[in-house]
C-alpha cells in the first residue's frame, strides 16, 4: 500500500515537471519571437494589412510627392471635375474698337510756332460711335515712294480711343539738324490711317502750309491724346 502511494506521487511529480518544461519552452518561443510548429498567428491581421498599404502608398526616398486630386465638387474655385473653370458659353470676347478712317473721321494739318520745323496733325471722330486712332499715321509728302519715318519712342501706353467729336494728335518733325541733308519743298501730304493690324484703311490728301520743307531725317509720332505729347519730341 505504501509502495503504491509512493509510485503515484512519483508519477504525478513527473507529469508536473513535464508540464512546467513545456510552459517554459512556450514562453521562450514567445519572448524570442518564434512560434511553435503548427501554431496559428492571431496578431491583428487587419491592422497588418493597413500598415502594408500605407507603406506601399508612401513615397520612397528621393521620389517627389504627388498631390491627390480632390473629390468631385470639393476643390475651391473649380467646376467640380478637377479641371480649371472654363469660360461660360454665353461669355464672348469684347469686340475691338473700329479704326478711325476717312469714312468716320477727318484729318487736318496745321503749322505751329513751337517747336520750330514742326507741323501738327489732328484727326477728329465725325462718326456716331467710338473709333480708335491706332499706331501712327503713314505719311507721304508729294509723290514720295516711301512713307515718312515713325518715331518708336513716342508710342503711348494705350491706344487712343475717340468718342464722337473727340480729337487725337500726331507731331511731324520736318527737318533734322541744319546742314545734314538738303531740304525739299513739299506741297501736299498723304495721310494713311491704319487699323489694329497696322494695315491701311484709306488715305486722305491734305494741302500743306506754304513753304513746307522736309528732309529724310524727319519723323511722325504715334497718335497722342493731347497736343503737348504730340509736340514734345
Amino acid at each position: 500500500m505504501r509502495t503504491n502511494r509512493i509510485r503515484t506521487i512519483a508519477v504525478a511529480a513527473t507529469a508536473l515537471a513535464a508540464a512546467l518544461s513545456l510552459t517554459a519552452c512556450g514562453g521562450e518561443d514567445k519572448a524570442m519571437g518564434t512560434k511553435p510548429a503548427g501554431a496559428v498567428d492571431t496578431a491583428t491581421p487587419a491592422a497588418t494589412g493597413t500598415d502594408d498599404k500605407a507603406q506601399s502608398d508612401a513615397p520612397k526616398a528621393g521620389e517627389p510627392e504627388t498631390q491627390t486630386v480632390p473629390a468631385e465638387g470639393k476643390h475651391a474655385g473649380g467646376n467640380g471635375n478637377g479641371k480649371k473653370p472654363e469660360t461660360a458659353p454665353n461669355e464672348k470676347a469684347a469686340p475691338s474698337i473700329p479704326a478711325c478712317t476717312p469714312k468716320n473721321s477727318t484729318v487736318k494739318v496745321s503749322s505751329v510756332s513751337r517747336p520750330i520745323n514742326h507741323l501738327l496733325l489732328t484727326v477728329t471722330n465725325t462718326g456716331t460711335t467710338d473709333c480708335a486712332a491706332y499706331y501712327a499715321p503713314f505719311l507721304r509728302f508729294d509723290d514720295a515712294q516711301a512713307v515718312y519715318p515713325v518715331l518708336d519712342d513716342s508710342k503711348p501706353q494705350a491706344v487712343v480711343t475717340l468718342r464722337p467729336g473727340q480729337e487725337a494728335y500726331a507731331g511731324i518733325s520736318l527737318l533734322g539738324e541744319p546742314g545734314q541733308n538738303e531740304p525739299v519743298k513739299s506741297d501736299n501730304l498723304g495721310v494713311i490711317m491704319v487699323d489694329k493690324n497696322n494695315e491701311s484703311k484709306g488715305e486722305s490728301t491734305l494741302k500743306l502750309p506754304a513753304e513746307t520743307y522736309t528732309d529724310s531725317l524727319g519723323f511722325v509720332t504715334y497718335w497722342q491724346s493731347d497736343v503737348e505729347n504730340a509736340l514734345m519730341f
